[in-house]
């Protein structure tokens, strides 16, 4: 459900991980409702946002910041997980190795991520996985990850939007709970760093990178 920007509280969201794991096409999944097999890949960090309302309680806008997964960009991370309420850290079930990077990136922000962060472990492509021979990271595995860094897990689709809303609504819960306080900061953190974002229009902002999910 849809809420109004006017009475919604905001709460900075921020997606990290390496290039080519769907960031772009998950958020958009969310936001949209859209799964795009020709989008470009994000340059630097994109922007988009939506309204709406979690079971009945207060409405929440997340303003989520997509960050690009080159290493080139990896130095201006901090620069948009600083003042975050929520982060999704997301790997490709099909490829180990980015659920190697996505240890490394759930660990820095314990380290150097605001205080109570609320982060959600994402393994996208599970429409992939049916029979198992695609899978390289065990579910059982990565869940316990997560576990030992507190951290919430989901496993999800970008392509057919199986499991996608979970997640949002289940960082918005646990922000609610956790942070209160961070309700209402993300307004002042997005126009900080909107300087050096290359903004995403409707029509590039439409579903997921090609072959990323």
């Amino acid at each position: 459900m849809a809420a109004s920007d006017v009475d919604a509280a905001e709460v900075k969201l921020v997606m990290l991980g390496d290039t080519g794991v769907g960031k772009s096409s998950v958020a958009a999944q969310f936001v949209r409702g859209s799964f795009d097999t020709m989008q470009a890949a994000t340059i630097g960090a994109a922007y988009l946002s939506k309204p709406f309302v979690l079971r009945g309680q207060r409405p929440i806008k997340f303003q989520i910041w997509d960050t690009a997964g080159q290493e080139k960009y990896e130095s201006l991370a901090p620069m948009y997980y600083r003042k975050a309420g929520a982060a999704i850290v997301m790997y490709d079930l099909t490829l180990a190795s980015s659920f190697e990077r996505l240890r490394d990136w759930v660990r820095e922000l314990g380290e150097n991520g605001p205080q109570d962060i609320v982060v959600a472990c994402v393994g996208n492509k599970l429409d992939l996985t049916g029979d198992g021979s695609a899978r390289e990271v065990r579910e059982d595995v990565a869940r316990d990850f997560a576990r030992s860094e507190g951290a919430l897990y989901f496993e999800a689709s970008a392509r057919t939007g199986e499991g996608v809303t979970e997640i949002f609504e289940a960082l918005a819960e646990e922000v609610t709970r956790r942070r209160p306080g961070a309700l209402g900061a993300a307004a002042a953190a997005e126009e900080e760093g909107r300087v050096d974002v290359a903004p995403r229009d409707a029509a590039a902002a439409k579903g997921g990178k090609k072959g990323c999910c």
